[in-house]
């Protein structure tokens, strides 16, 4: 049985930090596939702030399309907005029975784990896999020892979308912390310029 990591995000825009992580988790964890699952609404965010969904989308396909390991999904676009974690793990379980899922987030969404809708449930039936974050340091608390919960010692990556977007908009040239393809796409589409 596959055992497939989903690594939800806006992807606004996907960047290099996105692949090094979900490249890792993939080469270096009991995961056989990641799939980036381009969230539609994070209800913890301003919807204003997003490109359209499509847009999001095409660029998680060009980012991930050498990677054969690595799969854009746009699962959430079929739920009810705004959706929560949990709706989604048991859509994309119902759809795929064959299939073992596990979530993979930055040590800084595991801190806040205990504010998710039904977050027990989701630690109850299914694996997290988590990467560290310099800013945020080490979590202790209540999810420190717990079975579910998988630590990867992956490499530590200070790169935002938010930083990214902001140096397109201050004119810098922020192409090396791109894929070039969607460098070259979010350039030719005028995104973030403004």
């Amino acid at each position: 049985m596959k055992n497939i990591g989903l690594y939800f995000g806006t992807f606004n825009p996907i960047h290099i930090g996105h692949l090094i992580i979900a490249n890792h988790m993939v080469e270096y964890s009991d995961l056989d596939e990641i799939w980036m699952v381009v969230t539609p609404h994070n209800p913890f965010k301003k919807k204003n702030s997003l490109l359209d969904n499509h847009h999001r989308l095409d660029m998680v396909y060009l980012a991930t399309e050498e990677y054969e390991k690595i799969q854009p999904s746009d699962i959430e676009f079929r739920l009810p907005q705004p959706n929560y974690t949990i709706n989604t793990l048991a859509h994309i379980s119902e759809k795929h029975p064959n299939y073992t899922f596990s979530l993979i987030m930055g040590e800084d969404n595991l801190k806040s784990l205990h504010k998710w809708k039904n977050y027990e449930a989701i630690l109850e039936d299914y694996n997290v896999y988590v990467y560290p974050r310099v800013s945020e340091g080490i979590v202790e608390n209540q999810f420190k020892n717990h079975k579910k919960i998988h630590r990867v010692d992956a490499p530590i990556v200070e790169v935002s979308s938010t930083m990214i977007r902001n140096a397109i908009k201050e004119e810098k040239n922020c192409k090396p912390l791109l894929p070039f393809k969607v460098w070259k796409y979010i350039d030719e589409m005028n995104f973030y310029k403004k």
